[in-house]
């Protein structure tokens, strides 16, 4: 045994004690705190400013359509709550409309000031590594990593001054990919972002949290069912030569059957992101899955490649 090792273990008792002691203290109080979340015309974003607006925060809601039905229902959400609810444009890949965002943000911040950013604004799509187009990777990072990005640095100065919370959506799916890895390139890149940003953030008492959420697609739009046509008539001609109607056929309808297991129970990821905004000592990460889901992760994290890989094409070929 390494001689470290009941020191190691010693201090492992002594820091998991310390977080639960943490987590017995009085949670945070909503009242005179503002929250920024991107994305909230639908899906997560949207239930999550309906909950903090519920729970007294004050809360600024970025759409990307302010027009859309969503923004709407967030309107009407905000005439019964004593202006506490702001809706307003944000599209994460506009520097303009992230510069309004904090302005109107500090001119008219709470007595308690700014406390959360949730960056929740995200797109996906489906397609094998050389279905898609150099446009559809630039776009996809834009929105899902450099959005989040985006907005980070611009309410970093405000998030230091009043010791705040920064959230970011992840997915189980940065850690394999299965028919979508376009969009798990994305989710791997935001969660080493944060994992620097969360430590250089220690020392002025901002804390950084991931929100891991498996297969929810029915409780989003993030992801609509995709025909095998649509593909097709994407793909180029030297896609074509290599790929049958057939073979896409089948790839969509595995995709499409995924996105129909998906849970409807979105309230679960919002508790988790309500969690990290409210808890004296919230985690660095909530993985809300299914035993399964977490399961593969388990494997894909901590065994060998070949494993993973021999899982993963196992699943593929069913």
């Amino acid at each position: 045994m390494c001689p470290a090792a009941p020191f190691l273990l010693l201090l492992l008792f002594f820091l998991l004690l310390s977080r639960l002691w943490q987590r017995r203290k009085i949670g945070v109080e909503p009242a005179g705190r503002a929250v920024l979340i991107t994305g909230c015309d639908s899906g997560f974003g949207h239930l999550l400013a309906l909950r903090l607006h519920r729970l007294g925060f004050t809360v600024f809601a970025g759409c990307l359509c302010p027009a859309g039905d969503g923004a709407r229902r967030l309107q009407r959400e905000a005439e019964a709550g004593a202006g506490r609810l702001r809706v307003l444009r944000l599209d994460v890949t506009c520097h303009r409309d992230v510069v309004a965002a904090k302005e109107l943000v500090l001119s008219q911040l709470p007595e308690r000031g700014f406390w959360g950013l949730v960056n929740n604004a995200g797109i996906s799509t489906f397609g094998e590594t050389g279905w898609l187009s150099m446009e559809k990777y630039e776009k996809m990072a834009d929105v899902n990593l450099l959005g989040s990005i985006r907005t980070t640095l611009a309410f970093l100065p405000l998030l230091r001054k009043y010791k705040g919370r920064i959230v970011f959506m992840s997915s189980i799916i940065a850690y394999f990919a299965m028919g979508n890895g376009i969009y798990s390139m994305t989710k791997a890149a935001i969660e080493k972002f944060c994992d620097a940003l969360r430590l250089e953030m220690k020392k002025f008492g901002v804390q950084v949290c991931i929100i891991q959420p498996g297969n929810y697609a029915r409780s989003t739009k993030i992801q609509p069912p995709i025909s095998a046509q649509e593909i097709w008539d994407e793909l180029s001609e030297e896609e074509k030569a290599v790929y049958s109607k057939e073979y896409i056929q089948e790839r969509a309808n595995f995709f499409n059957s995924i996105l129909s297991e998906g849970s409807t129970k979105g309230n679960e990821v919002v508790d988790a992101m309500v969690d990290a905004l409210t808890s004296p000592a919230p985690k660095a990460r909530y993985m809300v899955a299914k035993l399964k889901e977490k399961a593969l992760v388990f494997v894909c994290a901590l065994f060998p490649t070949f494993v993973m890989d021999s899982v993963l094409s196992y699943a593929l070929s069913k």
